[in-house]
């Protein structure tokens, strides 16, 4: 006697009222007399069907009659499984497929078992024989199919295991009936088929349709984006999206077993030939571009809530360019030094960049250079006088995209660890904190190879150079980067070498003014470019000392050598003063030279004040006035001048002023210019600037 599907029968049967019982009530009475007859009569056999897994489709109250049911037949019950886990297999194939070629199917299983032994990929503490046995078994399906499916899927409570499993396989097959492939593996289950993604999401919820679509199945999806990041050689092989496929299968149960570790998501997704290693960088990759799947201690699995990269790109895209602007600018800041270099940051027009001889670095976000030829010609509404002083530092394009991202990422971050709002578990707060960290750490190292093309003023406008990229982990302010790249490259000197002045100024000329070569330094686009005042003082002596070239003077417009191969002394950088060709310095010393001989000669007298021809001089008069036979004093210890200057003679005074400056230690000075006009930004801008050019502090000088 079989009867099949009781307890689809009884709950209806229990809304069928008879007399002052039900139907049901009925029934179970039914089946106790008849279970009671089967059992005492001979070559009778009684067959009740129900279902082990299946409680809740049945109806409410379904489990108390579940329940009653067991006890009426429990007295005389056999139990059986109508298929063994270890039968399951054979039933597969024998249901799904009217052929088995033995023959082939050994020798693909064969070469795989040897491909998965030697990359190490073989289930932990199984022997190749027995996997072998149970792939052979299984075939067309690896064992995993087969095992995950039964035993994973079969545990929800509405999962028919035998007839769901083929039900659900009769769909892959049906599938891929027009691809060649040696086997069935997780991974060649396509979850964007309707029928296949049905079959599977009504055990688990029609919310994961768009998780699958986000992650694996959409024109966007993320494992996707992994499949072509692997390169060319892999792109065709889809080895994200079959990993990601064999993860999604793994990740559900009815019980509390749900994910896959690396081992079983590299047996699914593998191709015979392919190294193991490619899938499991597929695999490694998949967390940073899938935002739904998890991965906690060893195992990855897919949740339909979002993990921390989907979060984290919700709080990415939130955040407003202001805030990165502001990020950036921080940024370079930070990473600015008070060195040789005055920097400038993010200037919109001249007027906010000084006009003096110091060397100057503007910094700007993007290379704009009708911004830079504006600063550097003028300042302001005036032109820019110290032109060669400027260099500018600039981004570069190719760059952008990822030190953006990494401020977006940065700021985001940051939010996340002061969001109390987020549910997040200990594991996913301890992995913010590690990702903002190494987030901050890279950020100096990334603009250092963001803000790295320098552009540099020459006289035909403004080349740009790249500063290359820089040492990871470096230290090294942008400016100090700058500074030392162009000093390298001879851009900027710390040391101006007398023969380079000489070559360079005096190869066709007598002489040349220090405050034109000063003033070159910073004024001539291109011309030579020395770090501090204190730099030509240097090589100018050190070219006087060595008699390279001589120091002096222009009277009526022609140089007049003052030192030559002796240390001069500090330097005045005025008009007047010149540094002049060694072959004038040795004329003049040997004309000199030859005038002292002679007036020597001519002025020797002997004892008794006869001339040196022996003609003899008397002194008419009886030896006149004694007061007119008082000496002229020879030398004096103070002078003090106060005179009005004409108009235009300002040059000719620094000759005056630098020779007392030779005879005096202390040179005080006190100018008065009335009957004329000034505005305080001239001021500001020339007088301040001059007298901070000379080491005297501008604030110190009395004005009125």
């Amino acid at each position: 006697i079989l009867m099949d599907e009781l307890l689809e029968y009884m709950p209806k049967a229990d809304g069928v009222r008879v007399e002052d019982s039900t139907l049901a009530s009925q029934t179970l009475a039914f089946m106790q007399e008849l279970t009671e007859a089967a059992a005492a009569l001979e070559k009778v056999a009684l067959v009740i069907t129900v279902q082990s897994s299946g409680m809740g489709r049945v109806g409410e109250g379904a489990e108390k009659l579940y329940e009653q049911l067991g006890q009426v037949v429990g007295r005389v019950e056999m139990i059986y499984a109508p298929v063994q886990e270890h039968e399951i297999t054979h039933v597969i194939r024998h249901r799904l497929f009217s052929h088995i070629d033995i023959e082939r199917a050994r020798d693909v299983v064969a070469e795989f078992t040897n491909y998965a032994e030697k990359e190490s990929i073989l289930p932990p503490g199984t022997e190749p024989s027995d996997y072998r046995k149970r792939f052979e078994a299984s075939y067309p399906f690896q064992p995993e199919a087969i095992d995950v499916l039964y035993q994973r899927w079969g545990s929800f409570p509405n999962f028919q295991r035998t007839r769901g499993v083929l039900r659900l396989l009769s769909l892959v097959i049906h599938s891929l009936k027009e691809k060649e492939i040696p086997y069935i593996s997780l991974s060649d289950f396509d979850l964007g088929l309707q029928d296949i993604r049905r079959e599977l999401l009504k055990h688990i919820g029609n919310e994961f349709d768009s998780v699958l679509a986000a992650d694996i199945t959409g024109d966007e999806a993320g494992a996707k984006k992994v499949d072509l990041a692997l390169g060319n050689a892999y792109k065709g092989l889809k080895l994200g999206s079959r990993a990601a496929t064999a993860v999604f299968l793994y990740s559900f149960s009815g019980g509390v077993e749900q994910g896959a570790v690396t081992g079983e998501i590299k047996r699914c997704a593998v191709t015979s030939g392919i190294p193991s290693s490619v899938v499991s960088e597929a695999a490694n990759n998949l967390p940073n571009q899938l935002f739904y799947l998890r991965r906690d201690a060893e195992k990855s699995y897919f949740t339909n809530q979002p993990n921390l990269n989907r979060i984290l790109l919700t709080r990415m895209e939130n955040i407003k360019d202001s805030e990165i602007e502001k990020m950036e600018e921080d940024l370079v800041k930070r990473n600015l030094s008070i060195g040789k270099l005055n920097a400038f940051l993010y200037p919109t027009d001249g007027a906010e960049v000084t006009d003096n001889a110091d060397l100057k670095l503007v910094i700007l976000r993007l290379p704009n250079e009708s911004l830079m030829k504006s600063i550097l010609e003028t300042k302001g509404k005036t032109p820019r006088v110290n032109r060669n002083s400027l260099f500018f530092l600039t981004t570069l394009a190719h760059e952008r995209s990822g030190f953006y991202n990494q401020l977006r990422k940065t700021i985001a971050y940051r939010a996340l660890t002061k969001d109390t709002t987020l549910n997040l578990s200990n594991e996913q707060q301890r992995e913010i904190r590690e990702e903002l960290r190494t987030a901050e750490n890279s950020l100096d190292d990334m603009l250092r190879r963001y803000y790295r093309a320098v552009w540099i003023p020459t006289k035909d406008g403004l080349k740009d150079s790249d500063l290359g990229v820089p040492t990871y982990g470096g230290t090294k302010k942008l400016d100090e980067i700058v500074y030392e790249n162009l000093s390298s490259r001879g851009e900027i000197l710390e040391k101006i070498a007398p023969l380079l002045l000489k070559e360079r100024f005096l190869k066709n000329k007598e002489s040349v003014s220090t405050q034109q070569l000063y003033h070159s330094s910073a004024r001539t686009p291109g011309g030579l470019r020395a770090v501090s005042r204190s730099v030509w003082e240097s090589g100018i002596s050190e070219g006087v000392k060595k008699g390279v070239f001589g120091l002096g003077e222009l009277e009526e417009g022609k140089p007049v050598c003052g030192f030559f191969k002796e240390s001069p002394p500090l330097l005045a950088f005025t008009e007047n003063e010149v540094i002049i060709s060694a072959e004038i310095c040795i004329d003049q010393r040997k004309v000199h030279e030859d005038e002292e001989s002679e007036t020597a000669t001519g002025d020797s007298t002997d004892s008794n004040g006869g001339s040196g021809d022996g003609t003899t001089i008397e002194e008419e008069g009886n030896g006149g006035d004694e007061s007119e036979s008082q000496p002229e004093p020879d030398s004096r210890t103070y002078v003090q001048l106060e005179f009005t200057l004409p108009h235009g003679q300002a040059s000719s005074l620094m000759g005056m002023m630098n020779l007392l400056q030779r005879e005096f230690n202390t040179l005080q000075i006190k100018l008065t210019a009335t009957d004329g006009e000034m505005s305080e930004q001239d001021y500001e801008d020339k007088i301040k600037e001059a007298l901070d050019q000379l080491g005297i502090d501008p604030d110190s000088a009395t004005r009125t």
